[in-house]
């Protein structure tokens, strides 16, 4: 009894005994290692160009800035100055002057001259502590500083000779022509046939070939006699497809699916 199964020869579907990378869907653990862009995470095996950042835009100077036309010149101003003409303005009504006035009999307490005139016994009041005057300090020992003894700023101690580096000056340097003259480089060598008798010149032209035919014709080897099946009868041929799995990979021509 022929054998209703799909499958052909000795295989047989089963189930895998472990997972299959191409069971899994997603990318995969490659996210996890470190990756190949920017600076802070970059991968440490591999290399990293040089990169830069853009940096913050300068404020401008407001001591360069003038106000500009803004201000309205007056039309009595020139351009030595004021013109002489006499200008008079418009003031308010100034107040009325306050009048002196003269204490009252009210105002007096004569029972309050009484130890100004008559014997009376001391009397003394609480006030607060006084705060401690500053005229009387000076200053401690730690306020007093040595001189120092390294560098070339020494005064009771001689120092060693010191150099420092300095950038190189743009004028002045041995690069710099301060005459602006020009060197042997900036002439052109003059041609002897102007000063010389010219000799005969002569070009050389394209290599020519002999006109032919130099397209390419098929060789023997070039002919297949035994696939030919116009010319006689051919025996029915079939063959087997394929069973499509979806962890198969797609075909990607040009960059399209």
């Amino acid at each position: 009894m022929p054998s209703t199964e799909p499958w052909v020869g000795s295989w047989r579907p089963h189930k895998p005994r472990g997972p299959i990378a191409a069971m899994y869907k997603s990318p995969g653990p490659k996210y996890s290692l470190p990756g190949l862009t920017g600076d802070k995470v970059h991968c440490l095996t591999k290399l990293k160009a040089p990169n830069y950042s853009f940096g913050t835009r300068h404020e401008l100077s407001a001591s360069n800035l003038s106000p500009g036309p803004r201000y309205l010149v007056l039309s009595n101003i020139t351009r030595v100055g004021r013109d002489g003409t006499p200008a008079f303005s418009l003031q308010g009504r100034p107040k009325d002057p306050r009048i002196f006035q003269a204490p009252a009999p009210g105002h007096y307490s004569p029972e309050k001259s009484t130890k100004s005139i008559f014997r009376s016994s001391p009397a003394f009041s609480l006030s607060g502590k006084p705060k401690e005057s500053t005229n009387g300090l000076v200053p401690g020992p730690a306020s007093y500083q040595l001189p120092e003894v390294i560098g070339g700023k020494t005064v009771v101690t001689s120092s060693a000779p010191m150099y420092s580096l300095c950038g190189r000056s743009k004028t002045g340097g041995f690069a710099d022509d301060l005459r602006k003259t020009p060197g042997p480089a900036a002439y052109n060598v003059v041609d002897s046939s102007l000063y010389k008798e010219k000799p005969p010149q002569f070009s050389m032209a394209a290599r020519t070939f002999a006109p032919g035919d130099i397209t390419k014709k098929p060789g023997p080897g070039a002919h297949c006699p035994e696939r030919v099946t116009s010319t006689r009868a051919k025996a029915p041929s079939f063959s087997f497809g394929l069973r499509h799995s979806e962890y198969i990979a797609p075909l990607i021509v040009d960059g399209t699916e």
